[in-house]
């Protein structure tokens, strides 16, 4: 009886085992939920990078091309060295600016690396990366050739419509920097802005200065306003990379990666190819 009843509870107990995926060859087929965004990566052998392929030379669309391979620039191939070293696929997600910032608080994509520039908003919000791209971080605005000294300070835009992206920094910028002006229009995309700087729906669009410059150059008619500079903050510079907040794995290892890219001067190689390659195409 005895031997019937320990025999039963063995049994019993390897049933049980194997309802819970133990066993004695336990790890045959059986894999362990990622502990963190980063072995999720990992697991699933892919990264999804959202972006806004609309501002040369970071990101911006070869028409020429299909697919994925359609969007280049230097937030691109930053963007592919990342997958390189994680050794998983790289997915573009390409998406309005609004949505990739809001894609990645909510977690539905990877990284955000779209030239973003570091705010307090932003940081409450999501993971924000060491910063990769300094140089070129100057801000300033865009207006018609005939303005290009109206506007010399913040004071001198009080009967101005100034236009800015929606969410980005420049529209910061200009809440926290220009006291007065005749109305703030901001829109999805920094190229709607510029369009309607061209087309006289609006006065001035702050904006960075190299993305501005390679626009002025391929639509006559158009400049950087002279001596006008937004202050940057030198503590919060560099353009970052945007994760879900809490995934401090993930953010450690784009850091090293970060730091990998700067040390061997990658992406001021990347900008300068891209600055040009954009020009070629007449991007604007």
């Amino acid at each position: 009886m005895k031997k019937r009843m320990i025999t039963a509870i063995l049994a019993l107990a390897v049933a049980t085992l194997t309802a819970c995926g133990g066993s004695a060859s336990a790890g045959s087929g059986s894999s362990e939920a990622p502990a963190n965004r980063l072995e999720e990566i990992l697991q699933r052998g892919y990264i999804e990078v959202a972006t806004e392929p609309y501002f040369a030379p970071q990101e911006f669309i070869d028409s020429s091309k299909e697919g994925d391979e359609r969007y280049v620039g230097c937030d691109i191939e930053l963007a592919k060295y990342i997958a390189d070293q994680l050794g998983v696929e790289l997915r573009i997600v390409p998406l309005e600016f609004t949505a990739v910032l809001s894609s990645v608080t909510e977690g539905k994509y990877d990284l955000a690396i779209s030239a973003l520039a570091y705010t307090a908003e932003r940081a409450e919000a999501m993971n924000l990366s060491d910063g990769y791209h300094f140089e070129s971080e100057t801000y300033g605005l865009l207006v018609r050739e005939e303005d290009i000294d109206k506007y010399p300070d913040p004071e001198s835009l009080a009967d101005a419509v100034i236009v800015a992206q929606s969410g980005s920094l420049q529209e910061n910028l200009v809440n926290a920097q220009v006291p007065a002006y005749k109305e703030f229009k901001r829109v999805s995309a920094t190229t709607d802005g510029f369009l309607m700087v061209q087309e006289k729906k609006a006065d001035a669009a702050a904006t960075e200065i190299a993305t501005a410059e390679l626009y002025a150059a391929a639509n006559p008619g158009l400049a950087i306003a002279n001596d006008f500079r937004f202050v940057i903050d030198p503590s919060t510079s560099g353009t970052r990379i945007g994760m879900l907040k809490g995934e401090e794995e993930l953010t450690a290892r784009i850091n090293e990666i970060i730091a990998e890219v700067l040390e061997a001067g990658l992406y001021e190689d990347w900008y300068a190819e891209y600055t040009e390659y954009a020009s070629s195409l007449g991007i604007e």
